[in-house]
């Protein structure tokens, strides 16, 4: 659960001595091969049982090839790790193998694939009119630019806080903590992907004192500017200068709108494969020097602002029970689903999108932090409503946006593309290939209200993660019949520069809890004795992976240790159930509770999977969810019936034993 913002005269780090966090370990090399051995042991169970081949025979192939590995390579490439660790400044992980493995040598378009969405709640102070017009919303409105402003600024307050260590995360286990947040925090700003072949690359920080770090990039209408928002000290503008810069820009993409003008819309290639992105921007680069100014500016910028001219609202065909929340996150995940990837600009790490109703959202990519440290830097962006003392004058509920009186063009930068015909014609091809996945997300929320978290933990007396990943696996295995690869994400932020570790919530205690839930024969004090050791289990893999003790990223930089061009390889590593235990089908992640925000979502890993984002709060839990509509075997729906009718049994088996404490 998200910690809360504290301001550094409560917990002030101490001046006289210099905090550090400890580097992430490698891992003890035998302990991890043992692990791995027992995490497999679920996989081969369910093997004999669906007529292959029988556990002891299957398990004991693998055990010869973990031991063969452990008296021969597995030294050698430990040894490897251990002096690459060595060499390394902050640790062997996140210093040399994750960014490329984890996303950057990942050819897939980032929308859907890699890109994470937030939906932000709504601002008490905006009129239930404007909110929720009575009639189809087009163009820009007075109160999406003063709501647009204000979040500006308070993003831009909480990264000039960070950066004077003013504001940090509260926790009580080791003031050191607020370490990885402040560095994790700082690299999604004036922070790009950078688009190359075969791998990409992330932007360095700029210099100091460059101006585009003081600088948004704002899309509008598929044009796009760039406006100065920060002081030379590092302060945000006033809310009110903000504001003004961005009716300038509005004004001045109606006028052009008027003189029938019509934007190329280069963004929309950031949508795209990313071998063809990289070799669309060289092309790009090659057509002016001004275009690799422009380029530079988007890369140094602090973050992104998109302003969308309508409202969103669902195809009549897309309708689900809350499509307000449906199109909220659709739009926030891709746009407009006739014309998706537009007026957005994928690679960068923030992309703040404000529509005409004021409705807003975050959209970001992936590589340069995970999805949790964004989030606390919307929650502190939206914890605070438009104050309307920042402003000069009030906006009324009919409030019009005026066409004068506004700062002119000096507010604002205008970045233009030169472009040619070839340039034109990638972004048509790069726009259909972006529709194409867009129409096949299917992507909702599901809001479970029955109970949440302090049901879990106060009546219930249990962990409420381990409790929802339970939920989880039996709803999957519900649906499909089968069980599957799980990931769930475990921060690693007792350590400098702590990314992620992987945790298999697939276990044999957890199997053998979902197949007592399936069998009518089993009482519920037998699925209850399960479930308490499915969950037990699952706190000790969260404690080990928590605390760099997990098996798959040590797993993986073993393998990245053997020199495949001097011949070297072992069958470890290209047994079928090695690639088996880790094809993720069911890829998890928790955020904070959420109290700021609507949904959340990304993409599934696997086209016959689901990627599921989930925000455990005090009475309810929220799960964003994705899956594809071309696979038969899925269904968002479906899988959203088959998480709630888990949770609702789940209370039914743990009620037995709330009487019994009564």
């Amino acid at each position: 659960m998200q910690p809360p913002l504290v301001p550094s005269r409560t917990r002030a780090l101490s001046r006289t001595s210099t905090p550090t966090l400890p580097r992430l370990p490698v891992p003890d090399l035998h302990k991890t091969l043992q692990k791995y051995l027992k995490s497999i042991q679920p996989f081969l169970l369910e093997d004999e049982k669906r007529g292959g081949v029988d556990f002891k025979s299957a398990l004991e192939d693998r055990v010869k090839l973990v031991n063969d590995f452990e008296r021969g390579l597995g030294p050698l490439c430990q040894q490897r790790l251990l002096a690459l660790d060595r060499n390394s400044p902050n640790n062997w992980l996140d210093d040399n193998i994750w960014l490329a493995k984890a996303y950057h040598e990942w050819r897939a378009p980032l929308l859907v694939n890699s890109n994470w969405w937030l939906a932000l709640g709504d601002d008490s102070t905006i009129p239930e009119v404007v909110r929720y017009p009575s009639g189809r919303l087009t163009g820009y409105t007075s109160w999406q630019l003063r709501r647009a402003a204000w979040l500006v600024y308070r993003i831009l307050d909480f990264k000039a806080r960070l950066e004077r260590q003013e504001i940090h995360p509260d926790t009580t286990r080791t003031g050191t903590q607020c370490l990885w947040f402040r560095h994790s925090a700082l690299q999604v700003f004036n922070r790009c992907r950078i688009p190359q072949r075969s791998c990409d690359r992330f932007s360095p920080v700029p210099e100091l004192g460059d101006p585009d770090a003081r600088k948004v990039i704002v899309m509008a209408a598929d044009w796009m500017y760039a406006i100065e928002v920060l002081a030379a000290d590092g302060s945000p503008l006033a809310p009110s200068e903000i504001e003004k810069k961005l009716h300038a820009i509005v004004v001045d993409v109606e006028s052009r709108r008027a003189r029938g003008e019509c934007a190329v819309p280069i963004s929309v290639l950031t949508t795209d494969d990313r071998d063809r992105w990289a070799d669309g921007l060289q092309h790009v680069l090659s057509l002016s020097p001004g275009n690799y100014s422009i380029f530079r500016t988007i890369t140094n910028s602090a973050f992104a602002l998109s302003l969308d001219d309508y409202a969103y609202s669902l195809p009549e065909s897309q309708r689900t029970s809350d499509p307000d929340l449906t199109a909220h996150l659709h739009n926030i995940r891709s746009g407009r689903s006739d014309r998706p990837g537009h007026n957005r600009w994928y690679d960068k790490p923030v992309t703040l999108i404000v529509e005409s109703n004021t409705r807003a959202g975050v959209l970001g990519e992936h590589s340069p932090v995970d999805a949790l440290v964004p989030s606390i830097i919307a929650d502190y962006a939206i914890v605070q409503d438009v104050n309307e003392d920042a402003f000069p004058h009030r906006l009324d509920p009919s409030a019009t946006l005026p066409s004068d009186g506004v700062a002119g063009s000096a507010a604002f930068e205008r970045l233009d593309w030169i472009v040619d015909e070839k340039v034109e014609r990638m972004c048509e091809e790069a726009a259909a290939r972006a529709k194409a996945i867009v129409d096949d997300s299917d992507n909702d929320e599901l809001v479970f209200d029955s109970y949440g978290v302090d049901w879990i933990k106060e009546q219930a007396r249990l962990s409420p993660d381990a409790y929802i990943q339970m939920a989880l696996q039996l709803a999957w295995y519900r649906t499909r019949g089968e069980f599957t690869a799980t990931y769930e994400t475990v921060l690693t932020r007792l350590f400098k520069h702590g990314r992620t570790e992987t945790l298999r919530t697939f276990t044999n205690e957890s199997r053998a809890w979902v197949l007592a839930m399936m069998d009518p024969n089993s009482s519920d004090d037998a699925r209850m004795a399960l479930l308490r050791q499915a969950l037990q289990t699952h706190t000790q893999l969260t404690r080990e992976a928590a605390t760099g003790r997990g098996i798959d990223r040590h797993l993986l930089g073993l393998r990245l240790m053997l020199r495949e061009d001097s011949g070297e390889r072992h069958a470890l590593f290209e047994d079928e159930l090695f690639a088996r235990s880790q094809t993720w089908k069911l890829s998890t992640s928790g955020l904070s509770a959420g109290y700021q925000f609507r949904g959340t979502g990304f993409g599934t890993t696997y086209d016959d999977g689901y990627g599921i984002n989930y925000m455990p709060a005090p009475d309810k839990i929220r799960f964003g969810i994705e899956s594809k509509q071309s696979c038969p075997q899925t269904s968002t729906q479906m899988f959203k019936s088959a998480i709630a009718g888990a949770l609702e049994d789940m209370r039914v088996i743990c009620t037995p034993i709330l009487h019994a404490h009564l």
